[in-house]
């Protein structure tokens, strides 16, 4: 467990050193759980976005997208239950250490660590059934002691007011999850689409959640963005198509890099299911720490389109001509967490090794192995020299025609050895070297990220060049 810790701790560092990832609010010391991109994280964040985006609506006919408000009214929330105590966590706090936990995710003692534990407090003639009857909550705080208040329930809804009065006439949320700006625009979008059962509705936003206990790092955040994807079909038809988009989202995943003995999907049993859900699975990634869900796929039957229905007196069902019947479409959700979807995704790319160098101070290099469609830098323009004026020349000019074609960047700081070093860290697939040659015969070097062979190309070649080897 030390050496995953490790692990993290260093990659942690790592995004922070190279302007990925950073603790917000940092020269104010940061504020807990909310986490800024820096100039390479937008990039690549960006650039995961725009995958997923690509992938529902250039690669599915039957997907359209949309980007709802994230305040809403207030009956949106009491009919989807977030009010409820359907979306509260149970808290309970360490009378001994005052940390506060949800009660599920902390250790229930054995029956000899409870009656020691009543010894203690002058308990006499004890039997099983007083153990229950005497205690109300059995939980083990990570200091040791034992918890035995009950929970508390703890909606972890974010609040806020419109308007220049703060009451509870005023009271809006900040969105629990992007799905619900969907279901308010469901006829919109199939009408203006012109859309027919089976059809689909995705976006890509904001939504906010407070969390009792975030972390680790980014992978559970109060602040979060959603890859959200509502799939709207005929009730017979729901568990074909829920198989279907497993299949597909997890397939995602592995075309994007990440290695299939780094993912599993987890079937959540029937007694655990949310109160929206006949049939619900997560897509998990094997992060330092262990398996952790990145995406849920779920059939969640016509209980959202039916229930905004009855809150809202407006009929969200569908006439289906082809069998002249009208019913209220199931929806089958993929919903992915694009905060820790991006952390899955640079887990997976970060390598170490030495270099072999033992008479430098850091012996040790670092190689960000990201598919080339998320690498936030796609070509580096080097001169050979700094101090030559010619090779600047020609470098400039290079760098000038493919910055409109790629995210590219220009670098001539140290010397060459450690530039390609630096790039290997930032993921660039490409480092182009302008030497003394190329001012004779137009051609330049490019090295490859991964293997590190280096080719020779003529100068009018390298657009298509790169863009054959980036696909």
């Amino acid at each position: 467990m030390k050496k995953e810790q490790n692990k993290m701790e260093k990659i942690v560092a790592f995004l922070k050193d190279n302007g990925f990832i950073n603790l917000s609010s940092e020269p104010y010391g940061g504020f807990s759980s909310s986490y800024d991109y820096g100039v390479y994280g937008v990039e690549i964040k960006n650039n995961l976005k725009q995958a997923w985006w690509n992938e529902m609506t250039k690669h599915h006919e039957d997907i359209v997208g949309i980007d709802s408000a994230i305040l809403m009214s207030p009956r949106v929330w009491e009919a989807s239950g977030h009010l409820s105590a359907g979306f509260a966590d149970e808290l309970v706090e360490c009378k001994s250490c005052h940390k506060r936990f949800k009660a599920d995710e902390l250790e229930i003692p054995s029956l000899e660590e409870k009656i020691k534990k009543l010894k203690k407090d002058g308990a006499v003639g004890i039997n099983e059934m007083d153990i229950e009857l005497n205690t109300k909550i059995w939980k083990k705080c990570s200091c040791g002691e034992l918890i035995t208040d009950l929970p508390k329930k703890f909606n972890i809804m974010m609040k806020t007011f419109v308007g220049p009065i703060e009451s509870d006439t005023n009271v809006v949320y900040l969105r629990g999850e992007a799905c619900q700006g969907i279901y308010m625009n469901f006829l919109w979008a199939k009408n203006s689409a012109r859309m027919k059962i089976p059809f689909g509705i995705c976006q890509i936003g904001k939504a906010f959640r407070n969390e009792i206990t975030p972390g680790p790092f980014t992978f559970r955040t109060r602040e979060f963005e959603q890859m959200d994807l509502q799939f709207f079909v005929k009730p017979d038809d729901a568990d074909q198509w829920f198989e279907f988009w497993k299949q597909a989202r997890i397939n995602f995943y592995i075309n994007l890099g990440i290695s299939k003995d780094h993912l599993r999907f987890h079937d959540h049993p029937q007694n655990k299911l949310a109160h929206y859900a006949k049939k619900a699975c997560d897509i998990e990634y094997l992060f330092p720490w262990g398996w952790s869900e990145i995406e849920g796929i779920h059939n969640r039957s016509d209980w959202d389109l039916g229930n905004h229905s009855k809150f809202s007196g407006t009929d969200l069902s569908y006439f289906d001509q082809e069998i002249k019947e009208k019913y209220t479409p199931y929806i089958i959700e993929t919903s992915a967490g694009c905060d820790r979807t991006l952390l899955a995704f640079l887990i997976e790319a970060f390598n170490e090794f030495e270099n072999g160098r033992n008479n430098e101070a850091n012996n040790v290099e670092y190689l960000l192995k990201l598919n080339y469609q998320l690498s936030p830098v796609k070509v580096a323009v080097m001169p050979l020299l700094k101090n030559k004026e010619g090779l600047q020349v020609k470098a400039r000019e290079i760098y000038n025609t493919l910055k409109f074609e790629f995210n590219t960047k220009f670098d001539d700081n140290g010397s060459i050895g450690k530039r390609y070093r630096r790039q290997d860290e930032l993921g660039t697939p490409w480092c182009i070297t302008v030497d003394f040659d190329t001012l004779e015969d137009n051609c330049v070097t490019v090295r490859n990220r991964d293997t590190m062979l280096q080719a020779r190309v003529k100068i009018v070649d390298l657009i298509n060049y790169i863009k054959t080897h980036l696909c």
